[in-house]
């Protein structure tokens, strides 16, 4: 049961400072208070700061309906409330636009920025900075790049048309091609097709490969070696599970240069952004659901060892 953004059109909430309100689902439970409840739910949070928010009128229910630090406990409803971070770190890097009209924006993100608000990331993500700019009130990105990712990422800007564009991504009708650095392959010909079944790992944030059916799959083909011991690959993902091409590259012998995740989790680099994972999302093509143009965006960043 984890917070989420609320992305609706409505909101019992408004906007602020770009970042749309989070909601929470009240679990069943015998709480005397719903502010016994969110202290106990968040215990970085302190007293005194929830009954502030509800103060302001910050902490309502789905019809906007504020509550107070006397409100009952009534489990099944949602709460919504805005999430405060004390001390957000800034990402030195900007993102650049590749293309806009009245449906979508795409977007070439640098590394290190989240796409949207999430664990200790909330002005300094790319949603909230695209919000803050340019004022659409309706963006939400219609697919997904990881925070550690570089490259091309598509946003919807109208409601109406927004089913159309994600259905493109859920019945993979779009042609993705990434870009990575890594060891040179050995021991297999290339270009190749690497399948496996992944599953939840451990630590919770991490996938991992488990015995069964595979359900994902990724070509991998060679641009050029660059040195004695690292080589340029062009991966094109025919499944798209989380951190699919990491773990694949890792399964080989050959992790992405800078991975911290895989093959082993390495200690958290905190606000370190000196070694970039050396990952692009360099292209995504597909054909118009509403022009019926043909469309192609490419990144202009470049991975450099």
């Amino acid at each position: 049961m984890s917070p989420k953004q609320y992305l609706s059109a409505n909101p019992p909430l408004p906007i602020r400072d770009g970042v749309a309100p989070s909601y929470l689902w009240l679990q069943k439970g015998e709480w005397s208070s719903l502010l016994e409840f969110l202290i106990q739910r968040f215990p970085d949070v302190s007293s005194e700061i929830w009954q502030s928010r509800m103060a302001r009128g910050e902490v309502v229910n789905e019809t906007g309906a504020p509550y107070s630090a006397t409100s009952p406990y009534r489990w099944g409803g949602r709460i919504f409330y805005y999430r405060e971070i004390e001390a957000e770190t800034p990402i030195p890097f900007e993102e650049q636009i590749l293309f806009q009209d009245q449906h979508i924006l795409v977007v070439d993100k640098p590394h290190f920025l989240p796409v949207i608000p999430t664990g200790r990331f909330l002005h300094e993500t790319l949603l909230v900075r695209l919000k803050n700019k340019y004022h659409f009130h309706d963006l939400t990105p219609i697919h997904r790049l990881d925070r550690e990712t570089a490259g091309v990422m598509i946003f919807s800007i109208n409601l109406a048309s927004r089913g159309a564009y994600q259905a493109l991504f859920q019945q993979r009708t779009v042609q993705k091609e990434y870009e990575a650095l890594a060891p040179n392959l050995i021991g297999h010909e290339l270009p190749l097709t690497y399948r496996s079944r992944m599953a939840p790992g451990t630590p919770f944030f991490r996938m991992q490969e488990v015995p069964g059916i595979a359900n994902s799959e990724t070509r991998i083909e060679l641009i050029e070696q660059i040195s004695g011991q690292v080589s340029r690959y062009r991966l094109h993902p025919l499944s798209g599970r989380k951190h699919q091409l990491r773990v694949h590259l890792a399964a080989l012998g050959i992790p992405i240069l800078n991975d911290a995740f895989y093959p082993i989790a390495l200690p958290c680099k905190a606000d370190d952004m000196s070694q970039p994972l050396q990952l692009l999302a360099r292209s995504i093509g597909f054909n118009d659901p509403i022009t019926g143009q043909e469309r192609y965006f490419e990144s202009q960043r470049k991975l450099v060892f």
